[in-house]
C-alpha cells in the first residue's frame, strides 16, 4: 500500500514538474528573448544599446518581446524622469 502511494507521489511531482517546465518554455519561446535576457545580464541598458547588441532585430520586435519578458517579470522597466525619459530594462 505504501507503494502505491509514493508511485502516486512520484507521478504528481513529474506531473508539476513537466508543468512548470512548460510554463517556463511558453515564457521563453521565440528567437529573441534569449539573447535579450543574455545582453540583460550585463547590467541595466537602454532600448537603443539592445538594439545595437542584438544584430538583426528591429525595433518592433525588441520593444513587443521586451513587453512579453516584463509582463512575466524577467525584465524590469524603470522610467526615470528626466528630459527627454530615460528608460532602462
Amino acid at each position: 500500500m505504501s507503494r502505491i502511494s509514493e508511485l502516486a507521489k512520484v507521478k504528481k511531482c513529474s506531473g508539476e514538474f513537466v508543468l512548470a517546465v512548460n510554463d517556463t518554455m511558453n515564457v521563453l519561446n521565440g528567437k529573441w528573448k534569449l539573447p535579450i535576457i543574455g545582453s540583460l545580464l550585463y547590467g541595466k541598458k537602454r532600448f537603443k544599446e539592445l538594439e545595437r547588441e542584438i544584430p538583426k532585430i528591429t525595433p518592433r520586435m525588441l520593444s513587443k518581446e521586451l513587453k512579453d519578458l516584463e509582463v512575466n517579470s524577467i525584465v524590469t522597466r524603470t522610467v526615470y524622469n528626466t528630459t527627454p525619459v530615460t528608460i532602462e530594462y
